[in-house]
């Protein structure tokens, strides 16, 4: 049943051979790896004028300047990492980049501060979708977490069906969005210019006050949220078609004019018609009414940017698992994330990110403006150190055409580094200072991981001796004892039986676990009356308890050293159906579970299935 559930949802299983035909080409790969820096669009104008607005409506015409000192940074930053595809053609992620140039710690800096980015970006995207679905259909507000959550749970489980699946899936809403967002600047530019623009703000500005260089500076920081996912070409260059590092430049070159156009446009157009942001509706619908009215193009619009705005959660679906099994084959992460999935996607990756994500939404009842504060810090960290490892880089390897190279990665460099501390300074009273303490957190689990599999490494290697007696003809016998543990005379104790025998031990016995205090007399003249071959120890339980006596019994088996183990046989009734599996108790789950810590012991379940015998009958 799981299975055929599986294939349903997700499909059949991919082959090995099959993950060269699941590349992308570069419009698909523009959707997939794209969709989040477009998407910020639909909310970064919308939070430089939240930030503004607290000094009155005068100081909302800055926003326009501040869209363009963004829209630089954001060609500065596009350039640079056009460099770093160039001299990372297997893909140059953040934590790459760091990592080789710049250290280890530099490199688990970069590498947490994505993947606490990556978490935010679906949390961020999805809750502004949703503010966007509920921003024209009011009703639906109290219901905003449960939308969000049913959202990422669909996002992921289109994820999970492959790469090249979830791209073509999702390519089309991302275009439409670019178009019709595309139609709302040209028409509202349009209307504004031959004097035909309505009046689209029905809330009025807060009292003016002073415009302090602090309300600039979180109104910069704000906005820079446009800026997020502009990376995300340059982590995944290998889902590109070959030649994937030029396919992957030249999509990183279209994503960034189109974010440019987009962002710029947008905050132009709400600039000339003096749109005020409001709890209630979001600029971009604001600025759909003043432009389409409330026709078919308004909802056309709305639609389109709650799917895009959803959507962006998957350049995180794409990234986030990819970073992950990096991390994971270099050991600081578990080995769970490593390995592809049936589909040929980090499927472990993926799930991990959903409940994150989720347990997000909820914390912060989907308000995308209680999230906010927090993004960003993390994607201009990482950009930091990425462009700074590349100006290493260029000067360890001078390659041609290195200086140039290593002068657009320097600008790069101190370009985001000052942005991350207007940020930081800004934005960190308002929530930016749990990403600051997040990010060490996640180093030193980061770090801790990787010293606990360096220990698991060293513990298990072979010494010398030990590899000269594997080469023997005939290897040391351990000693084992075994421990038969029973619950009555049937069956499937029969069959155990015959398994302890065959194990041929130094000494093996039975093992009768008395909970009730009732059953220890008939079941040892019982054993004696069927002279089964094994001594019966039973143990009382006086507290109804089965884990502990066992526990005990099992410590005190004599072992004079490591070649001497202990054996404990469980029988199990595995029924036919597996449903009526909860019918029976799961006594044997919770002793494999006791048992697997305890040092010198071996556990050993014999399975005992009824329709086996049932046919030799």
């Amino acid at each position: 049943m799981p299975s055929q559930l599986k294939q349903l949802l997700l499909g059949r299983p991919l082959a090995n051979e099959a993950a060269a035909h699941q590349r992308l080409s570069n419009p698909v790969a523009l959707a997939v790896f794209s969709s989040d820096a477009l998407s910020s669009v639909a909310y970064a104008t919308e939070e430089i004028l939240l930030a503004l607005v607290v000094a009155g409506s005068a100081p909302l015409r800055l926003a326009l300047p501040i869209s363009v000192g963004i829209g630089v940074l954001l060609l500065i930053v596009a350039a640079s990492y056009r460099q770093t595809i160039k001299a990372y053609p297997c893909g140059g992620g953040a934590y790459i980049v760091a990592k080789e140039n710049l250290g280890t710690f530099p490199g688990l800096v970069a590498g947490a501060s994505l993947l606490i980015d990556y978490v935010l970006t679906v949390a961020v995207s999805v809750s502004s979708g949703t503010a966007a679905i509920t921003s024209a259909f009011p009703a639906l507000g109290a219901y905003r977490v449960e939308i969000a959550t049913a959202l990422v749970l669909l996002l992921v489980i289109a994820n999970l069906r492959g790469v090249k699946e979830s791209g073509a899936a999702f390519a089309g809403p991302t275009f439409f969005f670019v178009g019709m967002l595309g139609l709302l600047i040209v028409v509202g530019l349009f209307k504004y210019l031959t004097g035909d623009v309505v009046a689209v703000s029905h809330v009025a500005a807060q009292a003016s006050s002073d415009l302090t260089l602090f309300i600039l500076l979180k109104a910069f920081a704000s906005g820079c949220t446009a800026m997020t996912g502009v990376e995300a070409i340059a982590n995944g260059v290998q889902a590109f078609r070959e030649p994937a590092a030029t396919n992957a430049r030249k999509t990183l070159t279209w994503m960034a004019g189109i974010l440019l156009f987009l962002f710029v446009g947008t905050s132009l157009l709400g600039t000339l018609t003096g749109v005020v942001p409001s709890h209630s509706e979001t600029v971009l619908s604001q600025l759909a009414r003043g432009a389409f009215g409330t026709s078919v193009l308004y909802f056309l619009l709305q639609a389109a940017t709650a799917a895009i705005l959803v959507l962006a959660a998957n350049t995180s679906f794409a990234d986030f698992p990819r970073l992950g099994s990096i991390m994971a084959t270099d050991g600081f992460l578990p080995k769970q994330l490593k390995e592809r999935g049936s589909r040929l996607v980090y499927s472990n990756g993926m799930l991990l990110l959903t409940a994150v994500s989720i347990a997000l939404i909820v914390f912060f009842r989907g308000e995308t403006h209680r999230l906010i504060p927090l993004y960003a810090v993390g994607v201009f960290t990482s950009f930091t150190l990425s462009q700074a490892g590349m100006v290493l880089h260029w000067r360890r390897t001078k390659e041609e055409g290195w200086q140039a190279s290593m002068v657009m990665n320097g600008l790069g460099a101190v370009a985001t580094f000052v942005v991350l501390l207007v940020i930081g300074y800004a934005k960190f009273t308002a929530g930016a200072w749990m990403v600051v303490v997040l990010i060490p957190l996640l180093v030193a689990y980061l770090w801790r991981v990787k010293r606990h599999y360096d220990r698991a490494a060293q513990a298990v290697a072979l010494t010398p001796e030990e590899a000269a007696e594997l080469d023997k003809d005939t290897p040391a016998q351990l000693t084992n004892h075994v421990i038969l543990l029973i619950s009555g005379i049937d069956r499937k104790l029969a069959r155990s039986i015959q398994y302890v025998r065959s194990l041929k031990a130094a000494s093996a016995e039975a093992v009768f676990i008395d909970v009730n205090g009732d059953a220890g007399d008939r079941i040892a003249a019982e054993w004696e009356r069927h002279d089964l071959g094994l001594p019966l120890t039973v143990l009382p339980s006086p507290y109804r308890e089965i884990i502990d006596p066992l526990r005990e019994y099992v410590r005190a088996v004599p072992r004079p050293d490591h070649d001497h183990i202990v054996t404990v046989v469980v029988s199990e009734f595995v029924p036919s159906d597996p449903n009526d599996l909860v019918l029976h108790e799961q006594t044997s789950f919770w002793i494999k579970n006791m048992l697997f810590n305890e040092p010198g012991v071996v556990i050993t379940d014999v399975p005992y299935h009824p329709e086996e015998y049932a046919a030799q009958d």
